[in-house]
Parts: structure tokens; C-alpha cells; sequence
């Protein structure tokens, strides 16, 4: 998520659209809370890459929901 909203930051930074609308500007907001707080947990330094070989990994265990 992290890594997605980041790029998505990254994309909307370098389109430069200037005039937004509410609903607009509530994403905005959204996904600033969002990054912040991600930001302030382990999982940002998580990559698709150890999240695969975690699952991997615990899939011998047989884990239920």
C-alpha cells in the first residue's frame, strides 16, 4: 500500500493538474493521512519481495483465517 501510494503521489506530482475538485482534494487528504501514518510503521520498509517470502514461508504452518 504503501509502495502504491507513493507512486500514485509521485505520478499526480509530475501531471501537474493544477484545478481539483472537492472529491479531488478529499483523496488528496486521504492519501496524505494515509502516507503519513504508514510512514510511522514497520511496513514501509517492506517490499513485495519479503512479503512473498514470508507467505511463502508460513505456508508449510497450514495457518487458518
Amino acid at each position: 500500500v504503501y509502495q502504491l501510494l507513493t507512486d500514485l503521489k509521485q505520478q499526480r506530482k509530475e501531471s501537474g493538474k493544477s484545478k481539483q475538485s472537492s472529491g479531488q482534494q478529499n483523496l488528496n487528504t486521504i492519501m496524505y493521512e494515509t502516507l503519513k501514518y504508514i510512514s510511522k510503521t514497520p511496513c514501509r520498509y517492506q517490499s513485495p519481495e519479503t512479503v512473498r517470502e514470508f507467505l511463502v514461508a508460513m505456508k508449510d504452518h497450514k495457518l487458518t483465517k
